[in-house]
């Protein structure tokens, strides 16, 4: 029975899966979801921090007048501070050092005139307090600097680097394969006959899989049912996820559904209302595993992939949860069968920043060249055939020209 784009989206939702955690060392958790709270093991900044090259002074030496002041010691960063600072003295001190005690204010070098061991200050006023870094002003020992279900980015891992935190837990990656189905399909090093064509959803697939930092091992399906269950039955004990391409739809060398449900798949859904990619098949198995079967044609790939996979990978590594984009439909369009419609469109930002989406003309799912025109799917209801300019509908993309971030 084929069911609607929210039915799908609903029955995915409810199987996200959650495959551990595991320690990493914190130079390798670049573009992974941390799983537990990290903590500040001393205050940050841990002293009060010079924040400018220049002078520390006594205000109260500028407030009674004094100008010229006695450069009684320099002071790099890292090194311990002078115990005392006589009055009408100031200490050199640079960026990065903690500030001696009795100074309460720097003055940097700008503002200075230095020579013959006096800084006299050319330009004022000198406010009280200026450029420095309070102790304990970012966090405070103990606080929380990170928090679980962050993704890790350079700055996530500066704070890992300056609080000590050098094995960090994160979300466990699922082991992926991706198999190819087809008699047809050769590998893209070889001269194909006048009646084949060379393999490229696996690759496709793999690159969207690299940029979540996943990978994955690649493997073929013949058109046999027997030697299709003998591959299936080989993965299904060695793989978290198995991601399909081609093999779904009514063909009769179309075994992929027959031979996984044979191996003991459990189907949930086959065929979506929508176009394209209407044959995508969903079941699972064992405790964890999940079989996402897309159609073969690429642009029917390429939207289930990014529509209904990607999704459900990030929710289930619990990754941030971001609204789903939105773009303002720039051409009327007309579209009768009663199925969802994922148009591919051209992204453009206008004056406002609004982003507008551009219906782009192809040669249906199996035109894959369409891909390298075009940014992003625009999401049009079944309900209606008819779509006017200006209307706001929910995008898609796959292009890395546009970055968002789709959540179940």
């Amino acid at each position: 029975m084929m069911i609607s784009v929210a039915e799908a989206e609903q029955i995915i939702r409810e199987h996200r899966r959650d495959f551990g955690v595991e320690h990493l060392p914190f130079t390798a958790a670049a573009g992974r979801v941390l799983a537990e709270p990290v903590v500040a093991d001393r205050d940050l900044p841990p002293y009060d921090r010079v924040a400018m090259d220049g002078i520390a002074i006594r205000y109260a030496d500028y407030l009674a007048g004094c100008r010229q002041f006695g450069i009684a010691a320099v002071q790099a960063a890292g090194q311990p501070p002078p115990d005392q600072l006589a009055p009408n003295t100031c200490i050199e001190i640079m960026t990065g050092a903690a500030l001696p005690p009795r100074a309460d204010t720097v003055v940097p070098y700008e503002h200075l005139h230095i020579a013959n061991g006096v800084a006299n200050i050319a330009f004022e006023p000198v406010v009280q307090g200026k450029n420095i870094h309070r102790q304990g002003r970012d966090k405070r020992l103990g606080e929380t600097v990170l928090a679980p279900g962050c993704l890790i980015g350079a700055a996530e891992l500066s704070m890992l680097a300056s609080v000590g935190h050098t094995q960090v837990a994160v979300r466990k990656l699922p082991r992926v394969a991706i198999l190819s189905s087809g008699d047809e399909l050769v590998e893209p090093a070889q001269t194909p006959s006048p009646y084949q064509i060379r393999r490229s959803n696996s690759y496709a697939i793999q690159a969207v899989l690299q940029g979540l930092g996943v990978p994955a091992e690649l493997l073929h399906l013949p058109e046999s049912l027997e030697l299709t269950r003998r591959i299936l039955e080989d993965c299904l004990p060695r793989f978290d996820v198995l991601l399909l391409s081609g093999g779904v739809s009514m063909g009769k060398f179309d075994v992929v559904p027959q031979a996984l449900e044979d191996c003991g798949v459990r189907r949930l859904f086959h065929k979506v209302r929508q176009r394209p990619g209407k044959p995508f098949w969903l079941g699972v198995f064992g405790e964890k595993g999940v079989v996402f079967a897309f159609p073969g044609n690429p642009v029917s790939t390429f939207l289930c992939l990014h529509r209904y996979f990607v999704p459900w990978f990030k929710s289930s590594l619990h990754f941030p949860e971001q609204p789903v984009a939105r773009a303002v439909l720039e051409k009327n369009i007309r579209f009768e069968p009663n199925l969802q419609y994922f148009v591919q469109v051209k992204l453009r930002r206008d004056e406002q920043t609004r982003l507008l989406a551009s219906p782009f003309e192809g040669h249906g799912s199996g035109d894959f060249a369409n891909l390298l025109d075009t940014q992003a799917f625009l999401e049009l209801p079944a309900e209606r055939s008819d779509f006017e300019a200006g209307e706001i509908f929910p995008v898609w993309p796959y292009s890395s020209l546009f970055t968002f971030h789709a959540s179940l």
